[in-house]
């Protein structure tokens, strides 16, 4: 079975050292679930963070669906994530040992039809960091253009 990938957090490449990641399953009405299939969702600065024994993600901008008139939900609303409460033990251990954020990086449809949000473990990148990984992507882009012109 596959999954449809939704939207990817561009983002938290560029500003996060990314380790560990984790799916999670996400509480949403009927409405949100149908403009996340039409792609109508924001990651930008969205996180996530522990409240009590549970998960919440925080910023996740879901465009209102038009079609469901009164039936709406506030677009950047709080929404819970579903783990396992052993995950969720263990994920908080290592982000409070490590001082590291939970950061959003995808959101995509299961195989079976569910909407599931990918969180990883991230440090914060500092400046220099992120020119040297400019850098060195323009460095990569450059090699594959000559070795590409060579081979014809």
């Amino acid at each position: 079975m596959s999954s449809k990938l939704v939207a990817t957090n561009k983002k938290a490449y560029h500003n996060y050292f990314l380790t560990d990641t984790w799916e999670c399953g996400i509480v949403l009405s009927g409405a949100e679930v149908k403009s996340i299939r039409a792609g109508e969702v924001n990651f930008k600065d969205s996180y996530a963070r522990f409240e009590k024994e549970e998960l919440f993600l925080y910023s996740l901008h879901i465009n209102p669906y038009l079609q469901a008139g009164i039936n709406n939900d506030e677009p950047d609303r709080p929404r819970k994530l579903l783990l396992h409460k052993k995950q969720i033990k263990k994920i908080r251990d290592l982000a409070n040992a490590k001082h590291l954020a939970l950061i959003p990086t995808r959101i995509y449809f299961s195989g079976r039809g569910f909407v599931k949000v990918e969180i990883a473990l991230g440090q914060g990148k500092k400046l220099y960091d992120k020119r040297e990984d400019m850098k060195k992507r323009s460095i990569d882009a450059a090699l594959k253009r000559t070795l590409k012109s060579r081979r014809r």
